[in-house]
């Protein structure tokens, strides 16, 4: 008979749960509303617990928005780069920016990137959110890249964030829904163009 050793116990798995549930309300708030969005009381009423329970996690409300923005950002990043095909980089590049400038995107904040939707908070936030968002960053690059972060590769990584975080920020500002298409379509034309004049070291 195998006796599992360091199983978590039942309170430790409700305290999980607990987590779980108020980092998955402080993110959709969080990419909703910004920074503003992760006060204590309306996350824990989304969360359904009680104020207190908050305690149990977290010191303050700066902490839950580092903690929140590491969550939404997680759990995003594996629904925008999903392991592809093999393929060429310029391939990789164009695909993921088709995946990440759609309208569905666009128009859901609620699940959306939390990078395009925060860049403005962060700008202004305290260090240790900053510091966060680069961290994070920095993972989500590394995972465009494949496995391979020459600087070459690295410099393209960037430049594919900047047009597809400026692109889809650009286009939910506008009301119009005929020029936040087209503020889309260039994006990805963009995109499409850098990618194909990627220099030959960031080819697989």
């Amino acid at each position: 008979m195998h006796i599992m050793r360091n199983a978590p116990s039942k309170r430790q798995l409700g305290k999980q749960q607990s987590l779980d549930r108020i980092l998955d309300a402080a993110a959709r708030r969080l990419r909703e509303e910004g920074l503003e969005g992760t006060a204590i009381v309306p996350v824990m009423q989304d969360a359904g617990l009680t104020h207190g329970a908050f305690y149990s996690h977290f010191d303050n409300k700066r902490e839950l928005a580092d903690a929140a923005f590491a969550h939404a950002i997680t759990t995003g990043r594996s629904h925008w780069i999903k392991p592809g095909p093999r393929e060429p980089w310029n391939e990789r590049l164009k695909r993921l920016a088709r995946r990440y400038l759609t309208p569905a995107h666009r128009d859901d904040l609620g699940t959306a990137c939390g990078f395009a939707a925060l860049s403005s908070d962060a700008a202004r936030a305290p260090e240790s959110f900053r510091s966060t968002y680069q961290r994070e960053l920095e993972k989500s690059l590394a995972a465009v890249c494949d496995g391979d972060e020459s600087e070459q590769r690295m410099d393209d990584a960037i430049a594919l964030a900047i047009i597809c975080f400026g692109g889809i920020a650009l286009a939910r500002a506008v009301p119009d829904d005929e020029f936040s298409a087209r503020v889309l379509r260039i994006a990805r034309e963009t995109a499409a163009t850098y990618a194909d004049h990627a220099r030959p070291e960031g080819h697989r």
